[in-house]
C-alpha cells in the first residue's frame, strides 16, 4: 500500500524539458496512464504523460500491443516494474533516451480519449458531509440513514454516457414533478448539477463468486481519475424513490483522460481514521494497513466559467477546495472488498465513481445544490452573474493534484465539460 521507491525521488529529473517545470501535473514523479490517437480513423494507443508529452508505449518498447484493458490486468509486480522501465528511460541522462525521444508526441497535437474501455459503472456514496448536508435538506431531524456508517452506499450507473473531458452533452429532459401541480410534466432539468467525485479503474478482475479480501483490495485497482457526475435534481427528486437515480443521471459523466496509479500515489497516504464514537466497520472491511494507510491526501477544487466569462476570456471562477482524505468515509480498499463479498465479478475497465467529495463546510462542497442550498442562496460570480445552477453555455472545470513538504506536487489533468443547449434547441 506504502511503498516507496527511486521512482518517487524528488530529486529526479528529465530530459523531457517540460516535466521540470515546478508548475506542471505531470513530472516524472507522476507517469499516468492514458490513451491517444493521432487522427479520429487512428487506432487508439497507451500513453504516459510526461510534462505537456505523451510517451508512446509501444513505440518505446515497452510494451507488444495497445491493449489497455489488457495492460491494467497485469500484476501489481509487472505494473510496478514497467513504471521503473519509464522512469529509468526518461530520466536524465538515460541511455535510452534516443529511442524514448523518438516515441514522444505533444499532448496538445494527438486526442485524448477515455482512458481504457469502461464496462460497468458504479457509482457510491462516500462523502460524508455531502450525505448530511443533503440529508439535512429533506430530512432535517435524521440527515443521515441508519445504514450509512455500516454499508459503503452505491449504486449501478450508465457505462454508455461517460465521456472525456472536454466534451459537451444536451441538458436532459426528464419528469418533473412541480409543488404546484397534480401531474408530472416532461421538461429540461431547470437544476442541473455537478458532482465532483474522483474514480477508480480496476484493473485485475477477480472471478464470481469469490471476495477480494480487503488486504489485497488496492492490487486490483490501476488507477485514479477525476470525475463529474452531472445530474438533473428536479428529476432524481422525483423519481428516486424506491430504487434510487436514473434519469436524473445517466444522460452524462466526464471523466478525464489520466489514470494516476496507486503508485505514484504512495507518498501522499494517511491513516484512515473515524470520527470518535462511530462504529468500527465489520471486519471484512478492516484491516491494518487500511486504518494506517488507507486514505489519500487529494486536494481538489471546482471551477464554473459562464459563456459570458468564456467570451471575454476569463478563465472561470474557483467556486469549491476539498480533499479526499477529509470528505470520505469510506476508503478505496473497503469498496473493492465491499463490492465483491457477494460474488460480484470485476473485470478490467470497470469504474467507480466516489460520490460527490464535499469537505466539512459550505464553500468545500462538491456541489451546487449544496453551495446554494438547494438554489434558495444563489452564488454571485466575479463577473456579477448568479447561479443557481447550471445554465447552457456553462463549463465545469474539475482539478486535482497532491502536494507535500519535499516531494514534487504531481497532478491529474482536468476534467471539463460544458452545458449544451436541449437537443434540437438553439443556445439563447
Amino acid at each position: 500500500m506504502n511503498i516507496l521507491d527511486i521512482t518517487h525521488d524528488p530529486a529526479l529529473t528529465s530530459w523531457v524539458r517540460s516535466a521540470n517545470d515546478p508548475a506542471t501535473e505531470f513530472p516524472i514523479q507522476n507517469l499516468p496512464f492514458g490513451r491517444f490517437r493521432y487522427d479520429p480513423d487512428s487506432e487508439w494507443r497507451i500513453g504516459v504523460a510526461i510534462g505537456d508529452q505523451v510517451l508512446d508505449l509501444h513505440d518505446a518498447g515497452l510494451i507488444g500491443h495497445n491493449d489497455m484493458n489488457l495492460l491494467m490486468q497485469s500484476e501489481p509486480a509487472e505494473r510496478h516494474a514497467l513504471r521503473h522501465a519509464i522512469s529509468a528511460g526518461l530520466r536524465e541522462g538515460s541511455a535510452q533516451r534516443p529511442d524514448f525521444e523518438a516515441a514522444l508526441v505533444a499532448q496538445s497535437a494527438v486526442e485524448l480519449g477515455l482512458p481504457c474501455e469502461v464496462g460497468d459503472y458504479t457509482d457510491f456514496y462516500v462523502g460524508i458531509h455531502h450525505a448530511s448536508a443533503v440529508g439535512q435538506l429533506f430530512r432535517p431531524d435524521n440527515p443521515l440513514l441508519p445504514n450509512y456508517k455500516w454499508v459503503p452506499i452505491g449504486y449501478h450507473g450508465r457505462a454508455s454516457t461517460l465521456q472525456v473531458s472536454g466534451s459537451g452533452f444536451h441538458r436532459p429532459l426528464g419528469q418533473v414533478m412541480s409543488a404546484a401541480r397534480e401531474r408530472p410534466e416532461l421538461l429540461p432539468t431547470a437544476r442541473l448539477d455537478i458532482e465532483l467525485e474522483l474514480g477508480f479503474f480496476i484493473g485485475r478482475p477477480n472471478a464470481q463468486g469469490v471476495p477480494v479480501p480487503i488486504e489485497r483490495a488496492e492490487d486490483h485497482v490501476f488507477g485514479v481519475t477525476l470525475f463529474n457526475d452531472w445530474s438533473a435534481r428536479d428529476v432524481q427528486s422525483w423519481e428516486y424513490q424506491p430504487l434510487g437515480p436514473f434519469l436524473s443521471k445517466n444522460f452524462a459523466s466526464t471523466v478525464s483522460p489520466w489514470m494516476v496509479t496507486l503508485d505514484a500515489l504512495a507518498p501522499f497516504r494517511r491513516p484512515f481514521e473515524r470520527p470518535a464514537g462511530d462504529p468500527e466497520p465489520l471486519p471484512y472491511l478492516d484491516s491494518p494497513d487500511n486504518r494506517a494507510y488507507g486514505a489519500l491526501d487529494i486536494q481538489m477544487e471546482v471551477l464554473l466559467q459562464t459563456a459570458r466569462m468564456a467570451q471575454a476570456g476569463h478563465a472561470g471562477d474557483v467556486i469549491s477546495r476539498s480533499n479526499f482524505a477529509d470528505a470520505a468515509y469510506w476508503s478505496l480498499a473497503q469498496l473493492v472488498a465491499h463490492h465483491t463479498v457477494n460474488g460480484c465479478a470485476l473485470r478490467a475497465g470497470d469504474l467507480f465513481g466516489s460520490g460527490t467529495l464535499s469537505g466539512p463546510t459550505r464553500q468545500q462542497s462538491g456541489s451546487l445544490l449544496e453551495l446554494t442550498v438547494g438554489g434558495q442562496q444563489p452564488l454571485t460570480l466575479s463577473n456579477g452573474e448568479q447561479r443557481s445552477f447550471l445554465a447552457d453555455g456553462d463549463t465545469i472545470v474539475l482539478r486535482a493534484w497532491c502536494a507535500r513538504e519535499g516531494l514534487r506536487r504531481i497532478g491529474f489533468g482536468e476534467c471539463r465539460g460544458t452545458v449544451l443547449p436541449v437537443f434540437g434547441r438553439a443556445a439563447p
